[in-house]
């Protein structure tokens, strides 16, 4: 007796349990200069009068500022400081927050004249808080989104700052919405659910059609649709335990530094790839992913002697050299390059070859291999709201730059954000970071992600991971940990006699959680079916019944794609 298997892939969102009635979360974000700010998210949420439509009410002057309520011709509302003497000088809002709660704070700013970055900040009995930054310009007005938590409930002020103190500021339409968390939890689970998994019906049938009651399925995701992966180094090569923990885990990985210029060129004119070739080696045996990392670093810290010392015209020889070897070198054998790490923080190229530096890196890359995203890598855009020369502004303002360079027009341009977290991550300013990032419309990945040593390190760590995962528009995520004697770049998996450590447990019930090579076994029901949700990714599909003789040794193969991938059902039938 034959059997058909009927497989039915459909794309309806499962809520039931995630606390649905809970106050959703907002991913909106706007990265263009509106002529009008739009509506406070959440209407204000915690904030006294947030579009200002009841004259000062709740505001008052911050610093020597002397504050002012005006309005537009279109009829908008606003607050404005101006005659600012200190950076500080503004307006500001009483708050009473708590330390149990998420904040998500938005907002829209404008200066009266050129551009200025302005800061939110949320000052506190113990310190000082960026809730979130974005660059004002005159004229319109621009989205500011971010968030915080605080270490200990009471009164805080809420302020904004801006370093120009020639420029008015203004802001209109300003929420704070607190969540339990609870809530945030449930926008987490409520995401994965629709982003990363869809509903499975599959249905077993002999040859006349006839459903097959209690036949058992048992099926095997080979491979996860969501890239998590974990960085290695060479010392991976002839360790095999270190080998078998890696490869029992993961898919993806990123050479910690075998690829970097440094590492392959260290003497002028001696290139040696023979490292990184044993790699590429081992993980081409074995199926896993590479992201290539890196073609240039722009901190001038890690540029070897030789090239420092070279003239403007023969780095300009250097550097083509070196980008047209790597990517010729390993076509088709990476998934993606980081073309050029930390060029916000740095510009030992640009202050050597130009301002145009990047974008022309970009340009030749794109010649070289325009069939794989191309990565911008930097730090601290959504790790830590402070940093001014990475904010999720500066990022895209750096990215558009790149976008606009002569003949970079339809590059699959990517970005790459190295999460390198301190203790107690920032979580709902993480969450906002990529909301503002997302609008540009490419990949995004947390490339290196780590968190330094604490005594809560594991517990930082499942919630990096966690929002990461959950948020809509991450692609993939890669955990710093390449193991060594000595010890890991922040943050270790295992021991050196790789036994988990907390943090490995944490990625390993994550990886668990998310259905990352794991398997499932199963019974139809009366009319042959078995639904499930299902993360995507590629599946074989075992199937048994008492009444088909070895039906089990025939496998099916199939895959769940995210539901914009594959809007009509998959029907596929299996005769064993």
């Amino acid at each position: 007796m034959g059997m058909a298997v009927t497989l039915i892939v459909s794309a309806v969102l499962l809520v039931s349990g995630f606390g649905i009635d809970a106050l959703s979360y907002d991913y909106t974000t706007h990265v263009e200069c509106l002529s009008k700010p739009e509506e406070a998210q959440y209407k204000g949420g915690i904030v006294e009068n947030p579009e200002l439509n009841d004259g000062l009410k709740g505001w008052l002057a911050f610093g020597s500022a002397k504050i002012e309520h005006r309005e537009e011709a279109n009829g908008n509302k606003f607050i404005v400081a101006r005659a600012r003497n200190h950076p500080f000088d503004a307006f500001s809002q009483t708050l009473h927050l708590r330390t149990n709660l998420i904040y998500t704070f938005s907002g829209w700013v404008q200066v009266d004249e050129g551009k200025a970055d302005v800061v939110a900040i949320i000052k506190t009995r113990t310190g000082y808080v960026h809730v979130a930054v974005t660059t004002a310009q005159s004229n319109c007005w621009s989205f500011l989104k971010g968030g915080l938590t605080v270490s200990e409930s009471g009164p805080a002020e809420l302020y904004f700052q801006s370093n120009n103190t020639m420029v008015e500021i203004w802001v209109d339409s300003v929420s704070l919405q607190p969540f339990t968390q609870e809530q945030w939890k449930a926008h987490q689970d409520q995401a994965i659910e629709k982003y990363r998994k869809r509903v499975v019906k599959i249905q077993a049938i002999d040859r006349e059609g006839n459903p097959l009651s209690n036949a058992t399925i048992s099926l095997l995701q080979r491979r996860p649709g969501f890239h998590v992966g974990c960085a290695i180094n060479q010392n991976i090569l002839n360790n095999s335990p270190y080998q078998n923990w890696f490869l029992s885990r993961f898919t993806t990985t990123t050479f910690e530094n075998e690829m970097k210029w440094y590492s392959t060129e260290r003497t002028q004119g001696h290139v040696d790839y023979s490292v990184p070739d044993a790699m590429i080696q081992f993980t081409k045996q074995h199926n896993i992913a590479v992201r290539g990392h890196n073609i240039f670093w722009d901190d001038e810290t890690y540029q070897q002697g030789w090239l420092k010392s070279l003239s403007k015209n023969d780095l300009f020889r250097a550097v083509r050299k070196r980008l047209d070897s790597v990517m010729a070198k390993y076509r088709g054998q990476v998934i993606a390059w980081d073309v050029e790490n930390e060029n916000l923080h740095f510009d030992f190229f640009e202050r050597k070859l130009g301002s145009a530096a990047s974008g022309m890196f970009y340009n030749w890359a794109m010649k070289r291999d325009g069939s794989i995203p191309l990565f911008m890598n930097d730090y601290n855009t959504i790790e830590y709201s402070g940093d001014a020369a990475s904010s999720p502004a500066k990022y895209l303002q750096k990215l558009d730059s790149i976008r606009r360079y002569s003949g970079n027009s339809g590059g699959r341009f990517a970005i790459g954000l190295e999460s390198h977290f301190g203790p107690s991550p920032n979580i709902p300013y993480m969450r906002s970071a990529i909301d503002t990032l997302g609008s540009a419309g490419v990949p995004i990945w947390l490339t290196e992600v780590d968190v330094s040593n604490s005594p809560n390190q594991a517990q930082d760590l499942e919630q990096v991971l966690r929002e990461g995962f959950a948020h809509p528009k991450v692609n993939g995520i890669v955990i710093w940990s390449a193991w060594s004697p000595s010890g890991c770049y922040r943050m270790c998996l295992t021991d050196n006699n790789f036994n988990n450590l907390a943090t490995g447990n944490v990625v390993d019930k994550l990886l668990k959680e998310w259905g990352i090579k794991t398997s499932i076994t199963a019974t139809t029901d009366a009319n042959g079916f078995f639904e499930a949700s299902l993360f995507h990714g590629d599946y074989e599909m075992h199937i048994a019944h008492p009444s088909v003789t070895n039906s089990s040794l025939n496998a099916h193969k199939f895959s769940v794609l995210a539901a914009q991938e594959q809007e009509s059902p998959l029907l596929v039938h299996v005769e064993v």
